[in-house]
């Protein structure tokens, strides 16, 4: 039995081990219109985007170690993959008013109503968890400028 247990944990480890020749490219393209760059937001604002929703939102991702060791790398390369064509921050549309603000009104909906940033992100990253007064914060502030947007363009 014990030779049997050997066995298979010696075919387990050669297993991850040839995982790890599957891992998917951890890519950060160059920013091309930073979200904040663009809007300015005050320190506290910006803050709690980039530790928020900068990871999977946009091309300054902070790769964590084990973003590197798959099978876990191909969960995480995925996340930041479909968050990016969802919502790239550093492809802020600066010059189409109209998509802006519907970005916006999408961020500060998903923000509020707790979607974001989601329950398996907030799990590792403890900076990531928002309180009610943080997320009103932030949708006040989204709000606001989605506002602004809509009104200098009518």
């Amino acid at each position: 039995m014990k030779k049997k247990l050997t066995c298979a944990g010696l075919a387990l480890l050669v297993l991850l081990a040839l995982l790890q020749l599957t891992n998917p490219a951890r890519t950060n393209p160059p920013v091309k219109a930073d979200f904040i760059a663009t809007l300015q937001p005050p320190a506290p604002v910006a803050g709690e985007l980039v530790s928020c929703c900068y990871d999977c939102h946009s091309y300054q991702t902070q790769w964590p170690w084990y973003a590197r060791v798959a099978p876990v790398s191909w969960l995480i390369v995925s996340d930041v993959n479909k968050g990016r064509q969802h919502l790239n921050l550093s492809e802020w549309p600066a010059t189409d008013a109209k998509r802006a603000v519907r970005r916006l009104e999408e961020m500060s909906d998903q923000i509020g109503d707790g979607v974001m940033p989601p329950a398996k992100y907030t799990a590792i990253h403890a900076g990531a968890r928002l309180t009610a007064s943080q997320r009103k914060v932030l949708t006040d502030w989204l709000d606001a400028q989605s506002d602004a947007l809509s009104s200098s363009n009518h």
